[in-house]
């Protein structure tokens, strides 16, 4: 494999752990800017893949540019200097010519180009072209070949490799090329043939030289997949492994289904469940009738039923002898949990409990005592759950509602108030099945991806700003008829920077004009916790028409009567942002709208319209990952370093399935990787995970 052994330059021959600096081409100054880009030995060449391809054949002659094109061409600069304007801006350009012709190309704000564009430089250029005195190309991006006559001369595709200070694209590409012929020989696949026939990828060294030498953008993608399976296959192996290593080590409670409590809940329950709450239910019971401890997250979309869940769950500890928790990160949504179980409950001749830092010193009490004896009960409260005060007797199940919103110590430390409860983590940012499989690898996932029946489409519809006084006008109207709204803004305040409508300025100006008869709030992120509840509670309760706020809302409580969502500045906020705001409405019997108000550009346009066609929570959170990138979105990785280099889970989500599938079949087979045929394998997650296996415990 390309990413293990011990370093050894005296040898006289070529090793894939010779270190970068004992190859020809590269001195002490070259072998720095390499370190940067994390290339320390030769073998870390043949991983540094390119980041994308131009196919010459794409590749327009400059003469055939009109306006209105977008256009990939490659010239040499003939001329070149910076311009400044009445404004004050100051604009680089360059006049580049091919065998056909010559165009003027343009960075506005861009002069420090000057410097490291030169005259006779080859540009390989991509962008829109313009009339502006004559036509014109304003790069979305470039690539400086240098000064090379024909950079497509080796083949019709060119790649453009990742560089940094000190190391251009070119020296990278001549680099890895006059070494690839010595390094692919001593190439060795860990992988067997018949795993690589079942993932239907090519062997390792052919796939360096599809991505390195290819012939064809297909032949690039060709290799980059199997790469990219190599990425998904060993980390889905590490966390597999993990995973399996982690359940036998926590034993657990070993609850009996005695589906006397489960059935009466499920036989009075005022609707069906869906098939995805069935499955997700079974997957839970067959982890709490096992004698290992329960750790999963049960995920879904905004009012996919992942509360009655929870409860069926509780419901089973209970029926054993065993008390239940679930924890919800505000008061106001343990309140709501509270009345849910209550009224579902009755029936059944159980009352639960609730316990938050604002209840009553003697309703406290009590409630604690109750916790302490052996009585088996269930009690919904916030983060004084946790507090040392708060002891139970014999907790054996714990449900964590929206549980990103709490630390790691907090969910740890509920967690450890019994000796050794079932946990149920539940999340309401739908995350696609195949990346929540690779986020969260040391959890089982359950998925909810299911609307109970019944459930109204929410109308959701775009308008620019000439319609403002139309959407208030519905607005005005919803209200009349006795609903309530929200309307949100992406600020809270003004700032000279931006033109933003802020929340603060809007809810001035909404309530001394339009809506000056009518009764608002404003809520936003710098009001004190105990004035957003109550606020809050005041809305619920109908004693407010409509709220102004900002995100602070994202996350809320059921208000079935609010119908009307309004969100101002769309543009601002990421489709799954926008997605669980829209959530806050449609939770009753009457139709509900959300409505994004403001002119916006283009590609925004194109963004907002995915929004507006699909209420899939699953679906918009794979357009909005698809758009954004995967970023920090779930947080820091554990080892602090990115999971993938070259494989993305969400783009290559079939693969990442398929790795999956390969992982779970090697551990079932062998699960200590001891066998002949998985030294290999266990020898490159030694060498290249090495810190996420000290982390993941995994010997």
């Amino acid at each position: 494999m390309a990413r293990s052994g011990a370093p050894s330059p005296m040898s006289g021959r070529m090793r894939l752990d010779t270190p970068i600096n004992f190859l020809k081409g590269v001195g002490p100054a070259r072998a720095e800017s390499l370190r940067k880009l994390g290339i320390i030995t030769a073998g870390d060449l043949l991983w540094h893949v390119p980041r994308r391809y131009e196919d010459a054949s794409t590749v327009r002659h400059i003469s055939s540019l009109e306006p209105g094109m977008d256009a990939t061409v490659i010239g040499r600069v003939i001329s070149k200097g910076v311009i400044p304007t009445r404004k004050g801006l100051r604009i680089f350009q360059a006049v580049v010519r091919d065998d056909s012709g010559i165009i003027e190309v343009a960075w506005p704000g861009q002069p420090f180009l000057d410097r490291v564009i030169h005259k006779d430089d080859t540009l390989l250029l991509s962008g829109p072209v313009r009339f502006f005195h004559g036509r014109q190309l304003a790069p979305r991006e470039y690539v400086n070949l240098g000064p090379d006559e024909n950079p497509t001369s080796g083949g019709r595709v060119l790649s453009v490799y990742p560089a940094t200070e000190g190391i251009s694209f070119k020296v990278l590409r001549s680099l890895i090329d006059a070494h690839l012929d010595a390094l692919l020989p001593l190439v060795e696949d860990e992988l067997s043939p018949q795993l690589l026939g079942r993932a239907n990828v090519v062997g390792l060294a052919d796939a360096f030289r599809m991505v390195h030498r290819p012939t064809s953008i297909a032949d690039a993608e060709r290799g980059r997949e199997r790469l990219a399976f190599d990425e998904l296959f060993f980390v889905q192996l590490l966390q597999r492994r993990a995973n399996r290593l982690a359940r036998e080590e926590r034993g657990g409670i070993r609850f009996e289904n005695h589906r006397k409590l489960t059935s009466a809940l499920r036989e009075q329950l005022p609707y069906t469940l869906t098939n995805a709450q069935v499955h997700a239910l079974r997957e839970i019971v067959a982890d709490m009738c096992s004698p290992r401890r329960m750790h999963r997250l049960l995920q879904g979309d905004v009012g996919s039923g992942k509360t009655i869940v929870a409860l069926f769950a509780a419901l089973l500890a209970v029926e054993n002898g065993y008390q239940a928790a679930l924890m919800a990160p505000t008061e106001l949504l343990a309140e709501q949990h509270l009345r849910t179980f209550t009224t579902l409950l009755a029936p059944l001749g159980i009352e639960p409990l609730l316990l938050t830092g604002s209840l009553g010193a003697r309703e406290r009490k009590a409630v604690l005592a109750r916790m302490a004896s052996a009585e088996p009960v269930i009690v919904v409260g916030t983060h004084a759950l946790v507090q040392q005060s708060a002891q139970f007797a014999r907790l054996g199940f714990v449900a964590i509602d929206e549980q990103h919103r709490f630390g790691v110590e907090q969910r740890e430390a509920i967690a450890g108030k019994g000796e050794a409860p079932d946990t149920l983590l539940m999340s309401a940012t739908p995350i696609p099945r195949s990346l929540a499989l690779t986020t969260y690898g040391d959890l089982d996932v359950s998925t909810l991806d299911e609307r109970p029946a019944g459930r109204l489409p929410i109308t959701t519809v775009s308008r620019a700003e000439s319609a403002r006084g139309r959407v208030f006008a519905f607005l005005r109207h919803q209200i009349e008829a006795g609903r309530q709204a929200y309307i949100v803004y992406p600020v809270i305040e003004e700032s000279e920077k931006t033109d933003l409508k802020a929340a603060t300025v809007m809810f001035d100006q909404l309530s001394a004009s339009v809506f000056a008869d009518r009764r608002m709030a404003l809520l936003h992120g710098r009001v004190p916790s105990d004035e957003r509840d109550r606020v809050m509670r005041a809305f619920r309760d109908g004693e407010i028409d409509i709220l102004v706020a900002t995100t602070v809302i994202e996350v809320g409580i059921d208000v079935p009567n609010a119908t009307v969502m309004l969100i101002e500045h769309p543009e601002r906020f990421g489709l799954s942002q926008l997605h669980q705001l829209r959530g806050r409405v449609g939770r009753g019997a009457e139709a509900a709208y959300c409505i994004l108000l403001g002119d916006v550009g283009e590609e925004s346009a194109e963004r907002l319209a995915i929004f507006t066609g699909t209420d899939d929570g699953f679906e918009i959170a794979r357009q909005d990952l698809r758009l954004r990138g995967m970023g920090d979105l779930f947080g820091q990785r554990q080892s602090g370093e990115a999971m993938f280099q070259i494989a993305d889970p969400l783009r290559d989500e079939a693969l990442n399935l398929i790795a999956r599938e390969e992982a779970e079949r090697v551990l079932g087979a062998d699960p200590e990787l001891v066998a002949p045929e998985n030294a290999g394998i266990k020898r490159v997650l030694t060498a290249r995970y090495s810190r996420a296996l000290e982390l993941f415990r995994v010997g």
